[in-house]
């Protein structure tokens, strides 16, 4: 019996491919893992592709009868107004049209920059002032800078800090939402004429300074920063 050399070259691919495909893609057993149901409500423990098995947390259920007792939220003007004052409903209603608002945050902010504004003025920083202040505040600051600096005047000052901070009084009407702010703070301040000498402050004394600014924003504005509108000289 003859054999063809083609048929037998044949043979031979075939069975060197049969056994690659064996060796890669192996037998069925029975006991293989079911694939993944990635969309599945009934898988009990939670389990990755991989079969391995991963706990969840277990929670405790809280029993019907305690769940009233947790206390309520305090309301946001807790610790910045008396309950029933005008000052406790208007950050009452500012929180109200405005979730991001917070007495404390504000506060916070204000006193930043109430310590930048009196900086900045210092140093006759006029583009800092500019986004700080509203028009008429910074025309007025504008123009106290310019004089200084037209009398050949200049001011050394450094901040020490702020001991008191709180609010006044606050108020929204429509959208305009309105808050005064006293400041009492401590800094050493000296301004000196064109011959360098002391005609104002002094360089060496820390002094003691009160002084009641108000702030403006329009609620739901994209700015999210305050600006000054107003300074006065305590009663």
């Amino acid at each position: 019996m003859s054999f063809d050399p083609l048929n037998i070259l044949l043979l031979a691919v075939a069975l060197v491919v049969f056994w690659r495909l064996r060796s890669v893609l192996g037998t069925r057993t029975g006991a293989e893992k079911p694939p993944f149901d990635l969309f599945g409500s009934k898988r009990g423990p939670a389990q990755d592709p991989s079969g391995t098995i991963t706990r969840l947390p277990e929670t405790t259920p809280v029993p019907a009868n305690d769940a009233g007792d947790r206390d309520p939220p305090p309301p946001v003007w807790k610790g910045y107004a008396e309950d029933g004052s005008t000052l406790a409903a208007a950050l009452g209603r500012m929180a109200e049209n405005d979730p991001s608002f917070t007495p404390r945050s504000f506060v916070d902010g204000a006193k930043l920059a109430y310590e930048m504004i009196i900086e900045a003025f210092a140093k006759g920083d006029k583009s800092a002032l500019k986004n700080l202040l509203s028009k008429d505040v910074f025309d007025g600051f504008a123009g106290a800078i310019d004089s200084r600096l037209g009398q050949g005047e200049r001011v050394e000052s450094r901040f020490v800090g702020i001991d008191k901070a709180r609010i006044q009084q606050a108020s929204l009407n429509g959208r305009k939402a309105t808050i005064t702010m006293e400041f009492v703070s401590e800094l050493i301040s000296a301004t000196y004429d064109k011959a360098g000498e002391v005609i104002d402050g002094d360089p060496k004394e820390i002094r003691q300074v009160t002084d009641v600014w108000t702030f403006e924003r329009e609620v739901g504005s994209r700015d999210p920063n305050w600006k000054l509108v107003a300074t006065e000289a305590p009663a």
